[in-house]
């Protein structure tokens, strides 16, 4: 006799422990277990084997769910194929296609390529591909996605008003389907062809002061009334023309007043973090206005770790912020950068004759010429010395 839903439901467990089969039609039955759990099941021959096909658990799957999946299976068998191994077939196929979606491969990406960055940055990559792309391809398999519809996806970032972001996340894309490809999961890169079809942000030189701006500017330093610390770092980036970065990080033990010199370690210079395990320190000359701001500091913070220790957190450095909120403050907001002291000083260093490799050497550029790397090793040191010291003459003499 066919079942009915209320049997199913008052159906109990077997008092000897083993499992109770009620029998419905055409091979199907509810298998009792000794908790009290209820699964379908459809007994079927194939291959002069007989087999069983789990429908389901009861009553998540109704006894009319479970009679339509029955069905499903014997037309199968009447068609000459295999229920069970259909269902095994489309597990592995899902299985596969999850492996291969754009995401699953994107992380595969992130994985293989961010132990080359800091953390900070590693994780800004992924939270821009979950903000922006995870959302609409990323359960896409991979050899599917088509360049119109990468593009769609990217053009609502641009159309956002986010152009770099926009042509990073293609150009990120384009690097997954690039791993797609060599790990033979796709065909093609669907990113590649979208270069020309978004915009590009026209590249902002930093504001930088020119030659006849700086007396203004070291009258309006003087005359801030942000704290002392703050003024004097700014005095020392204008000296020593460092990153902000690198200046902001500057701890006590890298200043050797004897020797009248800065060493930077390479985890504080702008590098990829590979280059950072293999790079050498950047020495920086420090004139003897650069020395005297020193002096003056280590009655402020000597007793610190940093040469710019965080007011609110003794413990860490100032933040590179400081300087941009003091320029602002002083009236040069949109009108000179933090960062722009290097361009002025490397214009005016290279107007007065100055050797433009030990300028490029003092700025920490990259020598992307092996050769002329290798004889730059030598540091230009004494050049740079002097340098900095005219340098430093000519920004005291401008002070008002």
């Amino acid at each position: 006799m066919p079942l009915t839903d209320r049997t199913c439901k008052t159906a109990e467990p077997r008092e000897d422990g083993k499992p109770l089969r009620l029998a419905d039609e055409r091979g199907m039955y509810l298998e009792v277990m000794p908790n009290g759990s209820k699964y379908w099941r459809l007994k079927y021959r194939f291959g002069d084997k007989e087999k069983r096909l789990a429908l389901g658990v009861y009553p998540n799957v109704s006894l009319k769910e479970a009679r339509e999946k029955r069905d499903e299976a014997r037309r199968q068998l009447q068609d000459g194929q295999d229920p069970g191994a259909i269902r095994k077939a489309g597990k592995l196929a899902a299985k596969v296609a999850a492996a291969n979606t754009f995401e699953a491969i994107c992380k595969e990406w992130h994985a293989k390529e961010s132990h080359e960055w800091s953390a900070a940055h590693s994780g800004r990559v992924m939270a821009a591909m979950e903000q922006h792309i995870f959302p609409f391809i990323g359960q896409r398999p991979i050899s599917d996605i088509k360049p119109l519809e990468l593009l769609e996806v990217i053009r609502k970032v641009e159309q956002a008003g986010n152009i770099d972001t926009a042509t990073r996340l293609r150009q990120r894309c384009s690097a997954v389907f690039r791993l797609g490809i060599l790990t033979g999961r796709c065909d093609s890169d669907p990113a590649a062809p979208l270069v020309g079809a978004l915009k590009t942000q026209q590249a902002q030189p930093r504001k930088a002061l020119k030659r006849d701006e700086i007396p203004d500017f070291l009258a309006a330093l003087e005359k801030y009334d942000g704290t002392k610390q703050t003024k004097l770092m700014m005095r020392l980036i204008l000296l020593t023309f460092t990153r902000v970065g690198e200046l902001a990080a500057a701890k006590w033990k890298e200043i050797d007043f004897d020797a009248a010199l800065w060493t930077i370690p390479p985890e504080h210079r702008k590098l990829t973090e590979k280059s950072k395990k293999t790079a050498p320190p950047h020495l920086v000359p420090l004139a003897p206005q650069a020395i005297a701001i020193l002096q003056e500091l280590r009655t402020i913070s000597g007793g610190r770790e940093h040469v710019f220790p965080n007011r609110n957190q003794p413990s860490r450095p100032m933040s590179p912020e400081t300087l941009r909120r003091a320029l602002h403050r002083m009236g040069f907001k949109g009108k000179a950068d933090v960062h722009g002291f290097r361009s002025t000083a490397s214009t005016i260093l290279n107007e007065g004759g100055f050797n433009p490799d030990a300028i490029e050497r003092q700025l920490s550029h990259i020598e992307r010429n092996k050769v002329r790397a290798a004889y730059n090793r030598a540091e230009y040191m004494e050049e740079r010395r002097s340098m900095l010291c005219w340098w430093g003459d000519y920004i005291e003499s401008l002070q008002k």
